[in-house]
């Protein structure tokens, strides 16, 4: 359930980005795109200092708010419906990634109810997403 509403509270947001009035200058998406890549290179250089599956997940982790980052500066760039699409697609694969990375540090029947939920909220945000398109 809870997890239900912070998909939701994420496509909220990605109406009130869809939202906003007045798209980016090419410069100032161009400085905002190597911003983003910049924040990856240092988010993956601090996972570089980790071990194990926690390495793995905070990559997950690093990877997910990149292409989520690079998903809404398309969306702020040149609004529309797909890029609103885009966004929420990006941050349901990056939650499902993440969870089902951090599920790898548990074995047997739980590692397979970890699994089984992670795939289950990704299936609802997928469901989220595609009730989404049929509003646009």
């Amino acid at each position: 359930m809870k997890k239900q509403h912070l998909v939701m509270l994420a496509l909220s947001s990605t109406f009130f980005v869809a939202g906003q009035a007045g798209a980016m200058t090419k410069d100032e998406y161009k400085v905002a795109k190597e911003k983003v890549e910049a924040d990856y290179k240092v988010a993956k250089a601090q996972c570089d200092t980790m071990k194990d599956n926690a390495k793995d997940v905070c990559q997950k982790e690093a990877k997910g708010k990149e292409e989520v980052a690079k998903a809404e500066l398309e969306q702020q760039y040149q609004p529309s419906d797909s890029h609103a699409r885009k966004v929420a697609e990006e941050k349901v694969k990056a939650a499902y990634e993440v969870a089902k990375e951090k599920c790898d540090d548990q074995n047997g029947a739980a590692k397979d109810a970890c699994v089984k939920q992670a795939k289950a909220d990704e299936a609802q945000g997928k469901a989220d997403i595609k009730a989404m398109k049929k509003t646009m």
